[in-house]
């Protein structure tokens, strides 16, 4: 008798002598707890020992998840640096893993305590397929966290170095970044596009000093191999350029260079050190021919151009053998065809008006490389990253350089060319004959600016001199034609005006650029792009 209403009095354990609303009410209540609160369903109506050690798991987690996000507010430098630490992805995989496999067993406990047979029969379907649909979610769910964290540890592996910390220099991270095609045509890779990237380790307020292809003369420090080989620098007319010192180390010189994984890179660093005077001790190499998919996989780009680029296409303008395509002025989206089009661009324009380009591309794709952007692509960007970049950058140290460039987002770049604009017009040729006194001036002056006090003395100054500047009055000018020669002159020198408008006044558009071409009006086309090399980010 007592039996019979202690089981009368505890429905949720004695299901059997309950109505069938009862039995439903009692199975919904159960699966809820242990979508919630796995463990819960056990308390209550199951294996208690075992309902304890599930509970004692899941108040664990709920403990870190808080823990993290006091850390995501208060510490999130040394948050992001803990997550992408090898160890903890590794630890981090395998608890992830062990959780699903727990929460899979819990799942299935608690269907058995649920007793299906003791439901009616369309509840019993929809019962069933609701633990199942839990299972998918919670254990679908941290079982695809593990492969996440198994997947980017061995993609960021391939990426990465081993090793120590590397040290900033004079509170500066100066990176070699290096782009270029390594073809089966090619003695490893020709970086056509090079830059240092300083940056500022407390604020990451960050200066881009972009290296000339065609840079001659290259001076390599007294201490790097290659100095032995070049002691007057690397000087043998044409084909001496800065791009050649990687396929040229690769191919000759990798004996200097014993127990280095990327000699050709380790050596253009070296150069790159004693081109800007600037302690360069890392390096990015970016191969072109996968750019586009690593663009791809980040969802895109945002570029403001500033005027009219030109591209080319396998298909062409219809009745013509014309493939010149063009990019119009204003904001952009780009997908990874378009941006490889527009920083690669150099027709009807110089190798400077693509570096500059490019310059833009770089932060545009740092403001990409946002968390929540990683989070979301985060598959397809390792997948695409480990085949087209390498880097001497140790993996240990990703967290701090994830830091430093979501810092970086906030402001813009400082940009430096070696060569025109910035050092004379092309037909001086700085490039050719640089004079790396004046260069190490100007870089030295261009990373103080890039610090916060630094900035905070540049906006000053700026404001001082233009409130001690009298106001422009306006002035009366005559209007001349001038000669075809003259005008070439001018945009040699960057003193002409950039046309905006035909000369029937309508806008310039694609399909005008396009006749000038095919008329073979080739100078007028470039007084129109002369200022394709003005961009932002975004």
């Amino acid at each position: 008798m007592t039996g019979t209403l202690l089981r009368q009095d505890d429905p949720v354990r004695h299901p059997e002598d309950q109505t069938a609303p009862v039995r439903t009410k009692r199975a919904w209540t159960l699966w809820l707890l242990t979508l919630l609160v796995p463990g819960g369903a056990q308390i209550v109506a199951g294996n208690k020992r075992l309902g304890r050690a599930a509970l004692t798991v899941t108040m664990t987690c709920w403990a870190l998840i808080l823990v993290a996000l006091v850390l995501l507010l208060v510490q999130r430098s040394w948050l992001i640096s803990l997550v992408a630490h090898p160890t903890f992805q590794l630890i981090g995989g395998i608890v992830l893993a062990a959780l699903a496999l727990g929460w899979l067993a819990i799942f299935l406990n608690t269907l058995s305590i649920i007793h299906p047979g003791l439901l009616a029969p369309g509840m019993k379907v929809i019962v069933t397929v609701a633990v199942l649909l839990g299972v998918v979610a919670t254990t679908g769910s941290l079982g695809y966290g593990s492969y996440v964290l198994f997947k980017g540890r061995a993609a960021l592996s391939g990426i990465f170095a081993s090793g120590p910390p590397i040290d900033a220099v004079d509170g500066r991270y100066n990176i070699l970044v290096m782009g270029g095609d390594a073809g089966s045509d090619r003695v490893g890779l020709r970086p056509d596009s090079s830059a240092v990237w300083s940056i500022d380790a407390a604020s990451g307020r960050a200066a881009v000093i972009s290296i000339p292809r065609n840079l001659q003369n290259v001076p390599f420090p007294t201490d790097s191999p290659m100095h032995k080989v070049y002691p007057d620098g690397y000087s043998c007319g044409d084909e001496c350029i800065f791009n050649s010192i990687y396929p040229i180390v690769e191919e000759k010189h990798k004996n200097l260079y014993p127990g280095v994984s990327d000699p050709g890179a380790q050596a253009t660093m070296e150069a790159a050190s004693q081109v800007t005077g600037l302690k360069v001790k890392s390096y990015v190499v970016v191969d072109m021919g996968g750019f586009r998919e690593l663009i791809d996989a980040m969802g895109g780009v945002n570029i403001t151009a500033g005027g009219w680029v030109p591209y080319n296409t396998k298909k062409p303008w219809p009745g013509t053998n014309l493939k010149t395509h063009w990019f119009s002025p204003g904001k952009k989206h780009f997908t990874g065809n378009q941006a490889l089009w527009y920083a690669r661009s150099r027709d009807f324009t110089t190798d400077y008006h693509r570096i500059r380009r490019q310059q833009c591309l770089q932060q545009a794709m740092i403001n990409q490389f946002t968390p929540q952007n990683l989070l979301t692509n985060f598959t397809q960007i390792m997948d695409t990253g480990k085949q087209i970049i390498h880097t001497n950058l140790p993996q240990g140290q990703l967290g701090d350089f994830v830091n430093l460039a979501d810092k970086s987002r906030k402001n813009p770049f400082l940009r430096l060319t070696l060569g025109a604009p910035d050092f004379g017009i092309p037909g001086k040729k700085f490039s050719t004959y640089p004079d790396y006194d004046q260069i190490h001036d100007r870089v030295k002056t261009l990373v103080a600016t890039a610090t916060d006090e630094g900035a905070k003395k540049a906006k000053a100054d700026k404001e001082s001199k233009a409130a001690a500047s009298p106001k422009s009055s306006s002035k009366s000018s005559k209007s001349s034609k001038s000669s075809d020669g003259e005008n070439e002159s001018k945009l040699k020198n960057g003193e002409a005006a950039v046309p905006t408008k035909q000369p029937n006044g309508e806008p310039i558009t694609e399909k005008y650029l396009v006749q000038l071409e095919l008329n073979g009006q080739n100078s007028t086309i470039e007084s129109i792009v002369q200022n394709n090399d003005a961009c932002s980010a975004g």
